[in-house]
């Protein structure tokens, strides 16, 4: 009896976990480059008794991942807007100091000089944190290159400054964290990909499928009434046995 109350227990809390995955999906489907949390369930099986009849952790936590299916492109004609055309992602720097990696594209220099996207999180290039000179035009080329036309100089000279880093998640382990952006697992980073490509003037946008949500959600919904029924049936079968064991009086 224990065993399946902690059974569903179990079951509601992961399944509260996929609710609020699949919540913050639906909230960034506007996002820019944006990776959509995917949710797994270990699996368990019961007997009709309520007993386990593996050795895996009944119930176990929703394993998130992120889809990493390509957003759609859009055409913006900013010249500081990238879209990664190839498997790639973009380098960045993290809060805490540490290099993490991104598909967000919709880059802006800072007053400081130090180039960064849409959510102030500084861009990694060759060398560390891209900062750039003050310049008249920056442009960045289809392989991450960054060339400028230095603040008063010749319109038609432009210089090379730095290159994104632009890197292949192919063969390490990588996860999502709670800051939407890509780490490799155990820390470390990832080495350059020299065949990555980006288009400026274009954004990847969220990949969230709106449909394919809602879908989940209801789904993840009865999932969890199961569960909580579960519940039910596990409460009246104690209370039909302590009847059983009472004494008449």
């Amino acid at each position: 009896m224990d065993k399946l109350v902690y059974t569903a227990a179990a079951g509601l809390k992961s399944h509260m976990a996929a609710q609020a995955a699949i919540a913050n999906n639906m909230a960034n489907v506007s996002t820019i480059g944006f990776r959509a949390d995917r949710i797994n369930f270990d699996s368990m099986l019961i007997s009709s008794n309520g007993e386990s009849m593996d050795t895996r952790q009944p119930g176990a936590e929703a394993v998130t991942d992120i889809d990493r299916s390509a957003g759609t492109l859009m055409n913006t004609g900013r010249s500081l807007d990238v879209a990664v055309t190839s498997d790639s992602w973009i380098g960045v720097q993290a809060s805490d100091g540490s290099e993490a990696y991104t598909r967000r594209g919709d880059l802006s220099i800072a007053p400081s000089g130090v180039l960064q996207n849409g959510e102030g999180v500084p861009v990694m290039g060759q060398g560390g944190v891209i900062t750039l000179p003050p310049a008249d035009k920056v442009m960045i080329g289809g392989d991450g290159t960054i060339s400028i036309i230095p603040q008063g100089g010749n319109p038609n000279i432009w210089q090379e400054v730095d290159k994104l880093k632009l890197v292949s998640t192919k063969g390490s382990q990588t996860s999502k964290g709670l800051d939407n952006l890509l780490h490799v697992t155990g820390g470390g980073a990832l080495p350059t990909d020299i065949d990555g490509k980006v288009t400026s003037g274009s954004l990847e946008g969220s990949n969230v499928n709106m449909t394919q949500s809602l879908v989940d959600m209801i789904e993840n919904q009865r999932a969890y009434e199961v569960q909580a029924n579960l519940l039910k049936e596990a409460k009246s079968m104690d209370e039909s046995s302590a009847s059983v064991m009472r004494l008449p009086s």
